[in-house]
């Protein structure tokens, strides 16, 4: 019976974890569709334009620079105000062609800087950036993004306070309908920038810069101390530093940024882990100053809900593989029928954070029954994946709690919309297999040998869940063996 106890608790720690989240992310939810009746914020035209400086941090980029290159060329700012700095780390080719394509805009204030040491990586040279920036606001966009060539006269104006430090714009994407998985990235990023972002926002809550598609006061960046490389977020690492110091943050739903979403499962999840990892080290860095401040109650509690929101894949690990045990001790008799009826209030979690997929979903869809069918599939299929990358996930969290460092490893990116060049082209691609990826197969194995035998028993209480779990865990080993596969 100890053991049995142990398995319910393991799951009801894990399942009210999640139904905590969902909570912050229905509130969220709340706020944004309040925030439509708000005045809006008003911006201010300058009576003069300041000096701007754009970072492009880039590191081996051989198939997006000159698009990157081509596009800020392309900034309609007056060129006296505007300097462009091409930050770049890399040690391949990708050097030389930066050096030769902006030699065919003599016109641009380009301003080319090569590290031999990557020291601190993107922060480090944001930081080293900075110390030569002449702009007293500094834009940022990573080389798999296309500035909007007015988003210097669109963002500046909002800077309508000295307290405003930064202008976060949302990403929108060049390749969403490239493949399956691009429409999925697509469908959560979406929420993010819409109901999470926006959500924030409207209730002066922590946001974060997304480390690219902003636009800094550069005041605010040394105010705050600068670019930081002790975590692997030095994005969301600033922007806590700096709201903790009184700068305000403004997050603009309309101004676009366009960028590219990596369409193989191994660039997903080198993109993730960063992601996962970092905020889970910033977690570690902020959290307890946080709950130590003079701050509202709801900032406090929606700031521990956005630095630990990586950590829900831990949560669903313990659930998923508690509930197999759970579910034994239940067809033993071990666990009355109450527990289980009680247990499904935890249900009303899944509900909402649905629910906030759904609201960004159909933003801005003409077609509602088209949209309908699209989010039938679309939404299963994304909770389905978002478990199978659980495990991934998991150990990049525990290993930011945990302080183990690791390198920053960068997002191969592709263009492949441009037909230039092919997934198998692709030099930056991981060929080795992780371990990881092998648990997944034999996690797909296990659940799915569970959905049998939820079919063979008629006991059918958690069979959505682990049917959800085996096709999860089934498509991200399948689509992450394939991709690895590609690699040279």
């Amino acid at each position: 019976m100890i053991l049995v106890y142990l398995l319910i608790g393991v799951y009801a720690l894990g399942m009210l974890f999640i139904f905590i989240y969902s909570l912050a992310q229905g509130h969220l939810l709340l706020n944004f569709l309040k925030s439509r009746n708000k005045t809006d914020l008003i911006p201010q035209v300058p009576e003069s334009w300041p000096l701007v400086t754009v970072q492009l941090p880039i590191y081996n980029e051989l198939y997006v620079v000159e698009r990157l290159i081509e596009a800020a060329a392309k900034i309609n700012y007056p060129k006296e105000l505007l300097q462009i700095q091409l930050l770049d780390d890399s040690t391949d080719a990708t050097a030389q062609l930066i050096q030769e394509k902006i030699k065919k805009f003599p016109e641009v204030n380009f301003q080319y800087l090569h590290r031999t040491d990557r020291k601190g990586f993107k922060a480090g040279a944001l930081r080293e950036g900075l110390e030569k920036a002449s702009g007293e606001f500094i834009a940022i966009f990573d080389a798999d993004f296309i500035p909007d060539p007015d988003f210097i006269y669109k963002t500046i104006p909002y800077f309508n306070s000295e307290k405003i430090g930064m202008v976060q714009t949302r990403w929108t994407h060049l390749n969403e309908n490239y493949s399956l998985l691009t429409k999925l990235q697509a469908f959560a990023l979406d929420a993010h920038f819409l109901i999470e972002q926006i959500g924030r926002n409207s209730q002066h809550a922590f946001i974060n810069f997304n480390g690219t598609g902003g636009i800094w006061r550069k005041s605010c960046i040394i105010d705050a101390g600068n670019w930081e490389d002790d975590t692997l977020t030095e994005d969301l690492d600033l922007s806590y530093r700096a709201q903790r110091r009184g700068w305000e943050f403004v997050y603009r739903r309309e101004i676009e940024s366009p960028a590219e979403l990596p369409p193989i499962m191994s660039a997903i999840k080198s993109q993730q882990f960063r992601w996962t990892k970092g905020g889970a080290e910033c977690a570690a860095k902020h959290a307890r100053g946080i709950l130590g401040e003079d701050l509202p109650l709801s900032t406090k509690f929606h700031a521990m809900a956005h630095l630990f929101n990586s950590s829900i894949f831990i949560a669903i690990i313990l659930v998923s593989l508690s509930s197999i045990g759970v579910w034994w001790a239940g067809q033993q008799g071990l666990i009355s029928e109450g527990l289980f009826r009680l247990a499904g209030v935890f249900l009303v979690g899944f509900v909402l954070i649905a629910c906030v997929y759904l609201v960004a979903f159909f933003y801005g869809k003409k077609n509602f029954w088209r949209s309908l069918f699209e989010a039938l599939y679309l939404l299963p299929l994304f909770l389905s994946i978002s478990m199978g990358l659980a495990l991934h996930n998991a150990q990049a969290v525990w290993e930011g709690l945990s302080g183990k460092k690791s390198p920053f490893i960068r997002t191969p990116k592709f263009n492949l919309e441009s037909g230039k060049t092919g997934l198998k082209a692709n030099s930056y691609l991981a060929s080795k297999i992780p371990t990881t990826t092998w648990f997944e197969g034999v996690l797909a194995l296990i659940f799915s040998a569970m959905v049998i035998i939820h079919l063979s028993t008629g006991s059918y209480e958690l069979l959505p869940f682990h049917l959800m779990l085996a096709i999860g865990y089934g498509l991200v080993f399948i689509t992450s063996f394939r991709s690895y596969g590609l690699g040279k």
